[in-house]
C-alpha cells in the first residue's frame, strides 16, 4: 500500500487529500461531493488507470465520509425512520437496476437530461425562498410511504445509472414533495446515499478495483469533512443547507453544461 501512495508524488497525494477533504464537507451538507473528488481522480491517477480503480477508490474514500456524517446526523437531528426504511430500501433497489441499466441505455442521452433537471431544481428553489426553512409533513401513513419509496426508487436507479447530483435530488425530493426542512432532509439522504455507496463499493471491492492504500488515505480525509460539514449543517440550520445547495446545483449546472461542449469545441 505504501508503494502505491508514494509512487503517486507527495503534491498529487496532497491535491486528492485536500479534495477528498473537501468533498466529504460537500457531501454532509447537501450532497455533491461527488462533483469534486471524482474528478480530482480522474485528473490526478495514471491515464493507464482503469476506471473501475477509479471509481472503487472513490467509493472508498465516499463511504468513510458518509458513515460518519450519518452518524453526527442520528446524534443530533430526529429521524422519522417511517420515511428512512422505505426510501432506503427502494434507493438500494433502484441502485441495483439503475446499474444494470446502465449497460443497455446510451449515457449520452442522461446528461442534458439531467441538466435541465438540474435548471428546473435551481429555480424552483430560488424563487421560493420559504422552501425547506421549516419542517412541514405533507403527508402521513401510506400516501407518506408510497411518494417516499418512489424518491427512493427513482432518485436510487439515477444514481446506478449516472450519478452526479444524487444527494441533491434526494434533499429537493423530500423537501418539495415530503415538506421537509433542509436539515432534515439532509439528514435521511445521508442514510440513503450510505446504502447505494456501500452496495456500490461491494462489488468493486469483490471485483477487486480497488486502490487500498490510496483510497484509506482519502477516506481519512473524506471522514474528517464529512464531520466537519454535518456539525455546521446542525449548528447553522436550515437557511445555510438551503445556501449551500444552491451552490452545489450551480456548480453541477457548470458542470454538465462543460460536458455537452467539451466535445463540441474540440471538434
Amino acid at each position: 500500500m505504501l508503494e502505491q501512495i508514494s509512487a503517486l508524488g507527495l503534491w498529487t497525494i496532497v491535491f486528492l487529500v485536500l479534495a477528498a477533504l473537501v468533498a466529504g464537507w460537500v457531501d454532509a451538507v447537501v450532497g455533491g461531493g461527488g462533483l469534486i473528488q471524482l474528478p480530482a481522480l480522474l485528473i490526478a491517477l495514471p491515464p493507464d488507470t482503469p476506471p473501475p480503480s477509479i471509481l472503487g477508490t472513490n467509493k472508498l474514500s465516499s463511504v468513510a465520509g458518509t458513515i460518519t456524517a450519518t452518524l453526527t446526523y442520528l446524534t443530533k437531528v430526529k429521524v422519522h425512520w417511517g420515511t428512512v426504511l422505505p426510501l432506503v430500501i427502494t434507493a438500494y433497489l433502484g441502485a441495483s437496476l439503475g446499474a444494470w441499466l446502465a449497460q443497455f441505455l446510451p449515457k449520452q442521452l442522461f446528461t442534458p437530461i439531467v441538466l435541465l433537471a438540474l435548471i428546473g431544481v435551481g429555480i424552483y428553489t430560488w424563487r421560493k425562498p420559504a422552501l425547506g426553512l421549516t419542517s412541514a409533513v405533507k403527508h402521513s401513513g401510506l400516501p407518506h410511504i408510497w411518494r417516499t419509496a418512489a424518491i427512493g426508487l427513482g432518485i436510487g436507479c439515477y444514481d446506478g445509472i449516472l450519478g452526479p447530483g444524487t444527494g441533491s435530488f434526494f434533499v429537493i425530493l423530500l423537501v418539495a414533495v415530503l415538506g421537509y426542512g433542509f436539515l432534515e432532509a439532509s439528514a435521511k439522504a445521508k442514510i440513503a446515499n450510505l446504502t447505494t455507496n456501500a452496495a456500490a463499493l461491494v462489488v468493486f471491492g469483490v471485483g477487486g478495483h480497488l486502490l487500498i492504500g490510496l483510497g484509506l488515505l482519502m477516506a481519512l480525509a473524506n471522514l474528517t469533512g464529512g464531520f466537519v460539514g454535518a456539525r455546521m449543517a446542525v449548528s447553522l440550520g436550515n437557511t445555510f443547507v438551503r445556501k449551500v445547495f444552491l451552490a452545489v446545483v450551480g456548480a453541477l449546472i457548470l458542470k454538465l453544461s462543460w460536458d455537452l461542449i467539451a466535445p463540441l469545441i474540440s471538434r
